[in-house]
């Protein structure tokens, strides 16, 4: 099977299968303001997705956890201004030209490859302690959501063993939506999106 020929909660997004440059995402949902998001602005996923976030919130919230989305749907130019800044930052800590590209793609994706493109993915944090670093992951939000994203169709999409394999470092705040039933699939396999993927459908690199 192509890439291509996915269904909509499999689209494979990263730097070997970028979207189309007129790519559009499936009708979006705004989440509720001011309960799992920031007041000042609206986040939005996938409507196909949104009740099964919100059902994992919910039960985040009610195992006294603060789950807080952060970042999620997120247009081609936001995406650029971010990959941009990180390029600038790689810069000042010394990389130069393709250097500063590639580092900077390591933690941020470029846009076109970047899985907030299609409203299936959320950066998710801890209310109590928000900074996206590796403390996220002993964080109560975080520890409550890699034991249960997916009974809710979501999987933690870039572990910490598998950027060689992602070409993302690792990210203990971003899940993936993909269905309930992948979503186990993939957590008992022990396996990343990529690997699950050319193991189960035989996608290639």
């Amino acid at each position: 099977m192509s890439a291509k020929d996915l269904p909509w909660n499999l689209v494979l997004v990263n730097h070997d299968h970028p979207l189309p440059d007129d790519y559009e995402p499936s009708a979006l949902k705004d989440l509720p303001m001011g309960i799992y998001t920031d007041t000042e602005r609206a986040q939005q996923v996938d409507e196909r997705a949104y009740d099964d976030l919100m059902d994992m919130l919910e039960a985040a919230s009610e195992d006294n956890v603060g789950p807080f989305v952060c970042s999620s749907y997120r247009t081609f130019d936001y995406q650029q201004n971010l990959y941009d800044n990180r390029v600038a930052q790689a810069e000042l800590e010394g990389y130069e030209g393709d250097e500063a590209e590639k580092e900077a793609a390591f933690w941020v994706a470029p846009p076109g490859t970047s899985e907030h493109h299609t409203g299936l993915a959320v950066d998710i944090v801890d209310a109590s302690y928000t900074a996206l670093d590796e403390t996220q992951e002993s964080t109560d939000a975080q520890r409550w959501l890699m034991e249960h994203c997916a009974d809710y169709g979501f999987i933690l999409r870039y572990p910490t063993d598998k950027s060689d394999v992602t070409g993302i470092g690792y990210e203990p705040w971003h899940y993936r939506y993909v269905g309930k039933e992948a979503a186990r699939d993939i957590t008992d396999s022990g396996l990343c999106f990529e690997e699950w993927l050319k193991q189960t459908y035989n996608i290639q690199d």
